[in-house]
């Protein structure tokens, strides 16, 4: 095998490699070497910016770059000899296919990290990266030692190459595009590339900011927002700012920069700039509740967006507001001028409740009903023709069983409010929706990647389960954290992750609980559900559209359990239920009793209690789509006790100090709402939302919640 001889004129050492370039218009040792070297690399070479979170194995700068010679391709293996003492002294690479542009190479990356990115070009309006200290991706030792001192060394036949690995647990292993379709992978792909700018400062500087702050103005001064005043004395000043985001189509592609005017809320006064805020927002159980019942009766899904949703509402207090940054008037301005508003703006304390009193009483008076169990949720029927509309804020979900009849409406919103129609949904809320004939499935894989990112755990080994089945948390346990914000913070992004994520919500509540003083043993229990995640990524809820087997495709039925004395600070029991519609789940819970319990039966007794009360709850969001329920839903409990104490008023002295709201079990039993079943705790799907399991339960349990992953690697 041929090679060429080659010397490293840095440390003086001779190695072989089969791949080399050849620069012979330099010589490197005539004369200073190193002014020519630098020289050279100062007008072929630069330090790309590289993202904190992934770095691209190529980075190098002109520093590094001028103790190599010759260059060495890293598109391929090279072969070294002798490997144990050439491979510390080999600087990093420049690739052949690397391409000097406008100051800043681009090096190819090997197909086995694949995870990793490239750098970008400056995008207009962005803040700038810094780039992070050189990574030598070369400069790996021969072998490694583990956290228990096990030896790690490299594979006998590798023993030959210097190897490039960027870490030790690639996300490829546990995400993949590959099985998605065409058009929606180039949407999620595409999308979330771009940041946006934080202050007006920054976006001055690009004329697509400056163009979209002219259309809010515009926007503004078309509806009458404010009226140009000086201010009236004693009366209180609210400030500014304004606020930026790219707008994606449903292909991921750029569509619009938008800039907001928001108003500072902050800085009202109760009793003199607002009095009520109050407005409701879709409820997620709900939104799991619509996708459901789309995926079974096939209907159509639409999702729109209000465009200046908060500029419709009518102020009913007198508020000021300083003049924005970028305004430009017509004429002069008063002496002391401000902006007395006239209508509702992003930002005001009382802004959602003008803006859904304006939206709910436009649908009021076309017939629609106002759900009494929801009130963000509007349903219209008109023959066999069904309309129903789902609201968190100016995001409009539409299901409907007539394509004409929901075009008809959204001409008729768009008349009464400028819309945008985003078509089929992709991205609602933070969640990713894919939907094809076998049903519709969501994730949060954006979201967590981007957590992933954040909390440094992208290159993390994956672990089997969220939390260490031998495990045990208190509220004494280790040393406190030395930032408790950090904790809180993630914590709240969990919770927010528990949307799509049965399988966590047991650990995130569990750590929940530790939130006014985390110690070490707390983040280490939160840093582990990162490593979940990381295995996960893709994973989420399904709704199928095929029929259950019991044919009953409206049926409700649940699962309960409790884990009695579980909390070793409170001695609490877990209530924990899982609620399907069919096939799908729908809601599930995993949360601390209020009380402590005498027994085990007493503790699976309240966890009827709450999964019955939401099981009523979802009756009447039924009853509202007109999905009526002759047949009782079915509950399914591994306690007999339980299930002796909700059928018969019986052991008196053991039941008389339940409290009396328990017993709405009994009374729904009698009016034949529910039926309860006993079920093998060894089959109990919540099972996992009351303890930790090990790795082949939680497996065999997760398989039985209907959730799917649709960016699986294999």
């Amino acid at each position: 095998m041929k090679a060429y001889t080659l010397l490293d004129i840095a440390t003086n050492t001779i190695f072989h490699s089969r791949d080399v370039i050849f620069y012979e218009n330099v010589f490197p040792l005539k004369g200073s070497a190193t002014q020519d070297l630098d020289t050279f690399f100062s007008q072929h070479t630069a330090t790309p910016a590289v993202s904190k979170s992934l770095q691209c194995p190529g980075t190098i700068d002109a520093t590094t770059a001028s103790k190599m010679v010759p260059v060495m391709s890293t598109s391929k293996p090279c072969s070294v000899a002798p490997a144990a003492t050439a491979a510390p002294n080999i600087e990093p690479a420049v690739s052949k296919s690397s391409k000097a542009q406008n100051g800043t190479i681009t090096t190819e990356i090997e197909p086995g990290i694949s995870h990793q990115q490239h750098s970008k070009s400056p995008i207009p309006g962005l803040r700038s990266v810094e780039p992070p200290a050189p990574f030598d991706p070369i400069q790996i030792p021969a072998a490694t030692t583990t956290k228990k001192g096990r030896h790690i060394t490299k594979p006998g036949h590798l023993k030959d190459y210097v190897c490039q690995y960027s870490t030790a647990h690639p996300l490829d292993k546990y995400l993949s595009y590959n099985r998605l379709h065409k058009n929606f992978r180039n949407a999620i792909l595409q999308a979330y590339i771009e940041l946006e700018p934080t202050s007006y400062s920054q976006a001055k500087q690009y004329s697509q900011w400056l163009k979209a702050m002219d259309n809010e103005f515009f926007a503004l001064k078309k509806n009458n927002t404010w009226t140009i005043v000086s201010l009236p004395p004693g009366c209180h000043v609210i400030g500014n700012k304004w606020v930026y985001k790219i707008k994606y189509n449903s292909k991921g592609e750029v569509e619009r920069h938008k800039a907001r005017l928001v108003a500072k809320g902050y800085n009202q006064q109760h009793g003199i700039d607002y009095v009520e805020t109050f407005a409701p927002v879709a409820k997620f159980n709900t939104l799991k509740l619509l996708f459901a019942l789309t995926a079974i009766n096939n209907w159509e899904l639409h999702q729109m967006e209000i465009n200046n949703a908060f500029l419709h509402g009518d102020l009913n207090e007198d508020v000021y507001m300083s003049i924005p940054k970028g305004y430009v008037r017509d004429g002069d301005l008063p002496p002391n001028a401000v902006c007395k508003l006239n209508k509702s703006l992003y930002g005001l304390k009382q802004s959602s409740r003008q803006w859904f009193s304006k939206l709910s009483s436009t649908l009021l008076a076309i017939g629609f009903q106002q759900s009494p169990n929801d009130h963000s949720l509007f349903i219209r029927t008109t023959g066999d023709k069904f309309l129903a509309l789902l609201v968190y804020v100016d995001d409009i979900i539409i299901a409907s069983n007539n394509h004409n009849d929901a075009s008809a409406f959204k001409l008729f919103l768009h008349s009464k409010f400028h819309l945008k129609d985003l078509g089929s949904p992709q991205f609602f809320l933070g969640l990713e929706i894919a939907r094809s004939k076998t049903g519709i499935a969501i994730s949060q894989r954006p979201f967590i990647l981007q957590l992933l990112s954040e909390s440094g755990s992208l290159g993390t080994k994956a672990v089997s389960t969220p939390m260490d089945a031998n495990t045990s948390l208190s509220k004494d346990n280790g040393p406190p954290v030395a930032d408790a914000t950090s904790y809180r913070s993630l914590i709240g992004k969990l919770l927010y992750i528990t949307i799509t994520r049965p399988d966590i919500t047991f650990a995130v509540n569990r750590l929940s609980q530790f939130l006014q003083d985390p110690r070490q043993p707390h983040m280490k229990a939160a840093m582990r559900i990162l490593q979940y995640l990381k295995g996960t990524l893709g994973q989420g809820l399904f709704f199928s559209s095929s029929i259950p087997e019991h044919n009953n495709k409206f049926q409700l039925h649940a699962l309960t359990d409790a884990d009695w004395g579980t909390c070793p600070d409170t001695r609490r029991s877990i209530t924990g239920y899982c609620i399907y519609l069919g096939n799908s789940l729908i809601s599930w819970i995993s949360k601390k009793q209020a009380t402590v319990s005498k027994s085990s039966g007493q503790a699976e007794y309240r966890s009827l209690a709450n999964t019955t009360c939401e099981i009523l709850w979802l009756f009447h969001i039924l009853k509202d789509f007109g999905i009526s329920h002759s047949t009782p839903a079915t509950i399914y409990c591994d306690n007999q006790a339980a299930l002796h104490i909700s059928e018969n008023a019986v052991f008196h002295e053991r039941t008389k100090h339940i409290d009396i709201d328990c017993h709405i079990v009994r009374d729904q039993v009698t009016n034949n709402r529910i039926k309860l079943i006993h079920v093998p705790s060894r089959h109990n799907v919540v099972d996992i939302m009351t303890k930790a399991l090990f790795p082949t339960q939680h497996k065999f349990l997760m398989s039985k919640m209907s959730t799917i992953n649709i960016y699986c690697s294999s």
